[in-house]
Formats: C-alpha cells, sequence, structure tokens
C-alpha cells in the first residue's frame, strides 16, 4: 500500500458501516486513527470517545474491510483505465464498475473488456461473423439461411453457411459467458443449489483410510461445514479424491434462456444451442472455479475462527503466578531432565534423573528432587505431558507425599511446541550453553507460572489447537494468530522489568527491534523506576510510548500509577481524583475503596469523557488486577495411566486441549487426547462445542469407548451430569427445541479421530 491512504467514497463507506454495523461516525474516526498510526488494542482501550465505545472485535473488523476496499479502489481505478484506454467506457458501464461493491461483481463487469488469449470466438470475430452473431442475438426477422451465406469467404476460411452460423454460435457462446448478470445469477444457483460431490479416484491407495468417509460424498453446498470442506480439498490434494460442485444443467440453461430467447423463429434454436455450449464449455467451469474458491474461503474463515478462538483460550489459561517451579521432561531411557527456575522464570539450576527402567534409580531421583527443593525453596513441579508423563506424575506425587512436603504441588502441563521452542532462535539466544532438552524443561516450568508469556515465543501453528492449520490460506491465518497473540498480550498487560523481548514484541506499537532494545537498556541501566524512562530507548520515540506505555506495568516504581492500566496521558485527572479527597496517589492505589466515594464524572475533559473516566474508576478498583482467571489444576486418577487402562463407564476430570467444529479434544492423562463429540457435549441443544468449552478448561468425562491398537478414545461430558428437569419431567406442554445434531455411530466417532491434528 501507497504512503497515501487510498481514499474512499461516501458510497463505500456507507457501505462498510451498513455491512459491519458501525456507526459511519465511528467509522470514520478509527479509520483516521488506523491511518495514523493507532494499532487496534490501543485504539480500543484508550480511545472510546473518538470511536463511540467500539470494541476490539470491530475495530479490527474495520482494520480489515479497510484494506478490501482500498485494494477494490485500486482495482476499480485500474479496470476504468483500461476500458477508458480502449475506448468502450460508456456512462451506463461506468455507472456499474463505480456503483459495484465487490471484487467478483467488478471483474464480472470487466470481463468482455479484459485483454485474453485467442479464443473460438475471436477467431469468429476475425472472420468477420461478429455481424451475423448480432443478427441471431438480436433475433431479428428475415431469412438466417440467406444473411449467412453473404458472409461465405475462401480467404477467410468460411466455406459454407453452417460454418458462418457456427462461427457466430462461438461469438454468442462467449458474450453470454461474459454477461455479468448471467455470471452472478449461475454462480448463485451453484452456490445454493450445488452439491458438493467427492468420489475417491480409481487406483489410488489411501493407506490409512483417511478419506473414507468421502469415497461416494455428496453435501449441499450451503450447509457443508468447514471441516469436511478442508477434508476433501485435502483429499483432493493428496490425489485421493475427486471433487466438484454438481447442480442440474437445466436450471441455469433454462434460465438464461428465457432471458434471452424472446421469440420462436429461426434464430431461437441456434441461440438455445449457443446457451447450452456457452454453460458447457465456459460458464460452469469458470463459475465452478470461483464456487470452489468461495466454498474454500469460508472454509478458511471458519478454521481460522476455530484456531483464534482455542489460541485465545489457550494464552488466556491461568497462571500459577510468581513461584519457584521445577520443570520436569520426562523420559524413559534418557531419563527425565530437571529444570530449576526462581519465581520470575530466571533459570538456576538443571539436573537429570532416572526414575524409570532401564536404570529405575528411584533413590537417585529422589535425592535430586530433595536437594533442588531445599536449596532453591521451590513451591510447585510442572511435569510435561509427553512420554512418559503419567509415571513421571506417579513418582513426583508420591515423593510430595511421603515427603510430607505439603505445601508442595504438581501439575501436568501441555508441552505443545515446547520442542518448537527449545529448538529455535530465540532458545538459543536465552539458554546458548543449554541443551535442547533442558531448554524443554524451562519452558515447561515457565508455562505453569505464565503460559501467555512462554507461549508467545512459540509459533502459535506449533501450538496444535488448530483446525486443518495446514490447508487454509497461510497469510490469513498468520495475520489472524498473529492479531490474536496481540490481543492477548495487551490486554493482560506486560511486567516491562521481567518481561522477555519475544513478548515485549507483542506489545501495541513495539517492533522486534524496539522490543529488544528495551531488553538491552534495561541490562545497561538496571530496572525501569517508571514509564517516562522508556524515552530514553534508543528507537522509541513519541508515537510508540503512546501507543505501548499503558500496556506496560511496572511493580514497586516512582510512581503508583505504573502498575495500573491508566494511561500516563490520564495521570493528571487521577492526581486530580487524589487531591480533591487529600490523599496520595500512594493511597488511593493501596485502598481502592476510596474510589467508590468520587464521582467520577465530575473530572471530565476536552479529552476524557465518560468512557475513559470509567475505566480509570474501574482500573483504581482493582490495580494491576490480571484479567485472567484462578489457576486451577486437574486431578488424574492414579490407576488410569495407558488408553489399556481405559475401560467404558470410567469417569474422571480432564483438559480440553483443541475445540473444533465437531466435538472437543480433552487429555485424561494418557497421552493420547479424547474425542467429546459434540452430539455429548451437552443434554442441551448446542449449535458449536465452543459455546460452552474452551481450550484449558476442567472438565469430568465418561469414557465410552477406547482402542489401544489405534490409539482412539471416545468421551462423553454429558454422561457425567444429570439430565434438566430430573427423570421425571415436567408437568404442562413443552416449548419444542431445535433438533439436536443426528449423534454418529461409535464407529464413525472413533473414526473422526483420523482428523486429529494436534502437533505434540
Amino acid at each position: 500500500m501507497s504512503s497515501t491512504p487510498i481514499a474512499l467514497s461516501a458510497n463505500v463507506l456507507l457501505h462498510i458501516s451498513k455491512l459491519i454495523s458501525v456507526p459511519l461516525k465511528g467509522l470514520l474516526a478509527t479509520i483516521e486513527l488506523i491511518d495514523e498510526g493507532g494499532t487496534v488494542p490501543f485504539i480500543a482501550r484508550y480511545r472510546k470517545e473518538v470511536t463511540g465505545n467500539l470494541d476490539e472485535v470491530q475495530i479490527r473488523d474495520v482494520s480489515e474491510k479497510l484494506e478490501y476496499f482500498r485494494e477494490l479502489e485500486d482495482r476499480r481505478a485500474t479496470i476504468l483505465s483500461s476500458i477508458q484506454e480502449q475506448g468502450k467506457l460508456t456512462d451506463e458501464l461506468k455507472q456499474k464498475i463505480e456503483a459495484a461493491m465487490e471484487k467478483n461483481e467488478i471483474e464480472d463487469l470487466y470481463l468482455p473488456y479484459k485483454p485474453k488469449r485467442r479464443t473460438k470466438a475471436s477467431i469468429a470475430r476475425d472472420k468477420g461473423l461478429e455481424p451475423l452473431a448480432n443478427f441471431i442475438w438480436e433475433q431479428q426477422p428475415g431469412s438466417l439461411a440467406e444473411f449467412a451465406a453473404t458472409f461465405i469467404n475462401a480467404e477467410k476460411e468460411v466455406h459454407t453457411v453452417d460454418e458462418a452460423i457456427e462461427g457466430a454460435r462461438h461469438i454468442i457462446a462467449e458474450v453470454v459467458s461474459e454477461n455479468a448478470d448471467f455470471r452472478k445469477k449461475v454462480r448463485q444457483m451453484m452456490a445454493e443449489s450445488g452439491l458438493v460431490t467427492s468420489r475417491r479416484i480409481e487406483g489410488v491407495e489411501d493407506p490409512e483410510s483417511k478419506f473414507a468417509q468421502y469415497y461416494e460424498f455428496s453435501e449441499p453446498a450451503s450447509r457443508i461445514p468447514s471441516h469436511r470442506m478442508l477434508a476433501i480439498r485435502r483429499g483432493a490434494k493428496e490425489g485421493i479424491l475427486h471433487f466438484e460442485i454438481a447442480v442440474e444443467p437445466a436450471g441455469p440453461i433454462n434460465w438464461i434462456s428465457s432471458q434471452v430467447i424472446k421469440t420462436s423463429g429461426e434464430c431461437a434454436a441456434h441461440l438455445q444451442e449457443a446457451i447450452t455450449d456457452s454453460y458447457d464449455r465456459l460458464l460452469n467451469p469458470s463459475i465452478q472455479t470461483e464456487v470452489r474458491l468461495e466454498l474454500k474461503d469460508r472454509s478458511d474463515e471458519d478454521a481460522i475462527k476455530v484456531f483464534r478462538e482455542n489460541l485465545e483460550n489457550l494464552l488466556l489459561s491461568p497462571p500459577a503466578g510468581m513461584l519457584s517451579v521445577i520443570g520436569i521432561d520426562p523420559g524413559i531411557r534418557t531419563g527425565c531432565k530437571v529444570a530449576v527456575v526462581d519465581s520470575t522464570g530466571k533459570f538456576l539450576e538443571n539436573s537429570v534423573i532416572y526414575p524409570h527402567e532401564p536404570k529405575n534409580d528411584l533413590a537417585g531421583a529422589v535425592r535430586t528432587l530433595a536437594s533442588l527443593i531445599a536449596r532453591h525453596n521451590v513451591q510447585a513441579l510442572a511435569i510435561g505431558n509427553g512420554t512418559a508423563s503419567r509415571e513421571t506424575a506417579s513418582f513426583v506425587n508420591d515423593f510430595i507425599r511421603q515427603a510430607g512436603l505439603t505445601k508442595l504441588f504438581s501439575v501436568v502441563v501441555s508441552e505443545a511446541g515446547a520442542s518448537v521452542y527449545s529448538a529455535s532462535e530465540v532458545a538459543r539466544q536465552e539458554f546458548p550453553d543449554l541443551d535442547l532438552t533442558v531448554r524443554g524443561a524451562i519452558s515447561i516450568a515457565r508455562r505453569l507460572q505464565d503460559p501467555l508469556a512462554e507461549l508467545v515465543k512459540v509459533d502459535p501453528k506449533s501450538i496444535g489447537v488448530g483446525q486443518y492449520q495446514h490447508d487454509v490460506d497461510q497469510r490469513r491465518l498468520k495475520q489472524s494468530l498473529e492479531a490474536t497473540v496481540e490481543s492477548c498480550v495487551n490486554r493482560v498487560g506486560v511486567d516491562l522489568n521481567t518481561a522477555s523481548a519475544p513478548l515485549l514484541r507483542h506489545v501495541s506499537g513495539l517492533t522486534e527491534r524496539t522490543a529488544q532494545n528495551i531488553v538491552v537498556w534495561r541490562n545497561e541501566n538496571g530496572r525501569f523506576r517508571n514509564r517516562r524512562q522508556l524515552m530514553d530507548v534508543s528507537g522509541l520515540g513519541a508515537k510508540t510510548f503512546q501507543l505501548a506505555a499503558g500496556f506496560l506495568r511496572i511493580r514497586g516504581g516512582d510512581n503508583p500509577l505504573d502498575i495500573t492500566a491508566v494511561h500516563p496521558e490520564s495521570y493528571p485527572i487521577v492526581e486530580r481524583i487524589a487531591d480533591s479527597m487529600k490523599v496520595s496517589l500512594q493511597e488511593l492505589i493501596a485502598k481502592p475503596s476510596l474510589i467508590e466515594n468520587v464521582d467520577i464524572q465530575a473530572f471530565r475533559t476536552e479529552h476524557a469523557g465518560a468512557y475513559t473516566l470509567s475505566d480509570i474508576k474501574e482500573e483504581l478498583r482493582k490495580p494491576g488486577r490480571d484479567p485472567r482467571d484462578t489457576f486451577q489444576r486437574p486431578t488424574w486418577r492414579d490407576d488410569i495411566k495407558e488408553i489399556e487402562d481405559l475401560k467404558p463407564g470410567m469417569q474422571m476430570e480432564g483438559v480440553v486441549t483443541n475445540v473444533t467444529r465437531f466435538g472437543a479434544f480433552v487429555d485424561v492423562g494418557v497421552h493420547q487426547d479424547g474425542l467429546v463429540h459434540v452430539s455429548e457435549i451437552s443434554h442441551r441443544f448446542i449449535k458449536e462445542p465452543s459455546e460452552v468449552l474452551k481450550v484449558g478448561q476442567i472438565v469430568k468425562v465418561q469414557v465410552l469407548a477406547a482402542d489401544p491398537k489405534v490409539k482412539r478414545i471416545a468421551l462423553s461430558i454429558k454422561a457425567c451430569e444429570p439430565r434438566p428437569g430430573g427423570a421425571q419431567g415436567g408437568g404442562g406442554p413443552r416449548t419444542p427445541k431445535p433438533e439436536p445434531p443426528k449423534k454418529p455411530s461409535l464407529e464413525d466417532q472413533l473414526a473422526a479421530l483420523n482428523s486429529k491434528f494436534r502437533t505434540r
């Protein structure tokens, strides 16, 4: 995009306003703030008066639509210029192009004027047959054969009347295929009435039968879920499936004929033949491609939304807080790697223990852990959930119990993506002299302390909470996930004196370079004492300070407001509030109840209105509060360690690791997540699992089936809950409820695990 943003017309702005249900005034203000370099978190948090209190979702919608329509305006200008240069731009065509609000609509209008390769129609035009095509198209009176005979020309290779008429039909077929109204209608009919059909390509192997349910499959294009569409596309990409959008040709052909054929004269039959040829040879393949891309786009959007929601819930998982922690990366033959970090996440020491076969050195493992715990005042142990996780957890819990360490607790944490972090440039910079496995143990410990601070170091695609993540548009996925990380980081806030560069770079306004410069400044000058010192950091100017300062926290600094989300530009307001109460800022922060006695709206200024003042009051009520939930840990059953231990009917606690459109995956501590199909989540009707479940949530589940051979587990949540209204049921008439989704067979539920996409 150019340095000067493309201006949007009033019609386009009104269209965007209606499209995303944002008041025009707020839309214009938001666009101006974005063009000035404002970030979404900053605008949403600190410019509520300007935007009319638009939230992050609305502002991101504005940003996305702004990008789309600026691209559209750029393309519109190019198309108008191209047609103008051809001398074919009429007032009517110009009005249609200027009124178009969709990219494909503009492209349809441009299609007849778009430079193209040599076609049957262009060859016919070169032979001088366009007047004959017009004669047939306009269904003029008179003898078609006599008029066609006048176009016989041996030099132009038109030898007979039939050849002349055939060439004219090619021209008509192209005219039909390039008619914007016809294309729009056919596209609509295909999208609304078409069936997505797939079949297995004969002779091609599908070793794991991953796509068995799609060997002979059809589903309305208008209703096919994202995960099925993406699965079919993956099967086609792997050369196992062939798929298309099937629609009965009679529908679109008859509709076009009704628009074109006005008489039953001699031309009608040739028009009908040209229309049928146009649909079969030109329109259907072209629109088929467009609808397939639209379905892909829709499926991508849905899959990315699922990924974004799961990532957000994972990043906002409750932190255990500032505890000294031992992280254990379990292993059998190579032992369990152990790393100790202090309450700030600083690495202190590492070791290796061998509590399992073949060494089975329980005594040595106990001595090592006891020594580390005593020397570093360890308060918790975090155990990775990979190989030997349950065996290690069992050993640790026995050790804690037998040692009488009642204040110590252990937690199994997800190590998804930890190996990616261990081998990353970030990890090499942090711990250049440590082995990859030790880095992994450190990461596991830190994930317990603060999941957000540690997970931002890993590419979100490696965390394993996505749905067909490698099949969707990678650029859109990357943008969406980066926006999610940015949103989460700024919602929670970042400790300026302990945050790593990878965490800081997600703060509003900061780049990778400025984040690194902050760390360098901190290493050279010690702790930041106040937010204003940010201005001393190389490359961090007034604009960056404005965008970032409110999201950076300083504990025990010079100004007590630096621990809050109150922006420095609003400090004078809080100072006036404190003065009016005859208390110091320190006392106002230390005693949140004081703010309840203040008429906050009495402190309005030109730039701080009702929204800003309400936010200030809310922040002073709970200064420095972490918005994440309170930390909880699941209780694993001691008698369940492997899939073989699972029996139908067993009930236990588990942690939701992934939420998809068809169900949720739950970790019950056996190294393989189980699937809770959407039909097994709740007794009440739910359209999507995300209505009641989120990643990181602790749930109670019942085992429906477990197959150790193929490592598939089917679980139920609703089986652990009483039915609404009790067993008797209520009296009187009942309100009809939407029909719940058809419950698949247990075999189908287990087969769905073929779609498992969790990365370990």
